[in-house]
């Protein structure tokens, strides 16, 4: 059996994943809601409010849980990762929060539309600049420019770590990605025909630039994260990942085509999935690339035998939950949304 802090680091790619699926859409249909023009500008504002209001906050349990296992078993890459990467963390953060308080805002404000049209912008802009600020996070975490010493504490100037090519290439290819995903839920979630064409579109386009970023943020890793590069290029699991994002993808994107919708959606998640754990095992066994592992300066043993426990109880509860909650307000309904 894999030690507990295998165990640990697999659930937090496996929130990870789960969270840019469910969460990682909802930013991207903040992205399209800035982009809602034409005719059916309002129509698909209104299809965007009905696929993220009934879930979006329940979706941030995943990232909720990533903070917790991270915290309590392993608490050295917690503390080097949040202080050396707290200007991007904050922005995410502040982000999360205005987005969700300008989207409940822009939902019940009744002081006429200039100011619907306030909350609408800070939704927006707080909708791109998450995604960003999470990319950014994660490149900088693997890039191997967040340091620690012989005592295990950090080196940083609080900048540098985040502020490079590479990390910001990731925030813009997590951006793309969120939106593409977005795309293909709304074009699928549409009961409209031209609604669901418009979304169609921009599916394929988003899905498009997200092919060209992921070579450029690939190539930008043969410098910017040495051990990322190794991992998605030399091991000897990369060559089957890539060939199943890449079919995945073109699958989607044929599915799209033809508007075979729910084709596109599945096909989606399962190359959203694939690059997602493609990153966490390009990471293994590294927690920061390159000083710290997973299997060093973690919690005692006992609290991370309890932390297993707790986590498979607590999916007993929150899985189930999850799935009746999807269940009941991600059924088709007349007019659209």
């Amino acid at each position: 059996m894999p030690a507990p802090e295998v165990l640990l680091g697999l659930v937090i790619v496996l929130a990870l994943n789960i969270y840019a699926l469910s969460g990682g859409a909802d930013f991207g249909g903040g992205v399209w809601d800035l982009f809602a023009r034409g005719p059916r500008g309002r129509s698909q504002r209104d299809l965007i409010y009905h696929a993220v209001a009934p879930i979006w906050e329940a979706n941030h349990v995943w990232l909720i849980l990533v903070i917790v296992v991270l915290f309590a078993a392993f608490p050295i890459g917690f503390r080097a990762i949040t202080t050396a990467l707290h200007v991007p963390l904050s922005l995410m953060l502040i982000g999360i929060v205005l987005r969700g308080s300008a989207f409940v805002f822009r939902s019940h404000d009744t002081r006429g539309e200039q100011l619907q049209r306030r909350w609408s912008r800070i939704f927006e802009i707080a909708s791109i600049v998450t995604p960003v600020m999470l990319g950014v996070t994660l490149g900088a975490v693997t890039s191997g420019s967040l340091r620690l010493d012989a005592k295990q504490r950090v080196i940083t100037d609080f900048v540098s770590s985040w502020a490079a090519p590479f990390p910001l290439a990731l925030g813009v290819f997590v951006l793309v990605l969120f939106a593409f995903l977005a795309a293909v839920y709304l074009a699928a979630e549409a009961t409209d025909e031209a609604l669901a064409g418009d979304f169609r579109l921009r599916a394929l386009l988003s899905a498009a630039l997200v092919f060209i970023l992921a070579w450029v943020t690939l190539a930008l890793a043969h410098q910017g994260a040495p051990q990322l590069y190794a991992g998605l290029t030399r091991a000897g699991w990369a060559g089957l990942l890539h060939a199943v994002i890449g079919l995945a993808s073109l699958g989607a994107m044929g599915a799209l085509w033809v508007r075979r919708y729910r084709l596109a959606q599945v096909l989606s998640m399962v190359q959203v999935s694939g690059i997602v754990w493609g990153w966490g095992l390009a990471q293994y066994p590294f927690l920061v690339v390159p000083d710290l592992t997973i299997h060093q300066g973690t919690a005692p043993s006992a609290v991370m035998q309890a932390m297993l426990v707790a986590l498979a109880l607590g999916g007993v509860l929150l899985v189930p939950s999850f799935v009746y909650l999807y269940s009941v307000f991600k059924r088709p309904t007349p007019g659209g949304h």
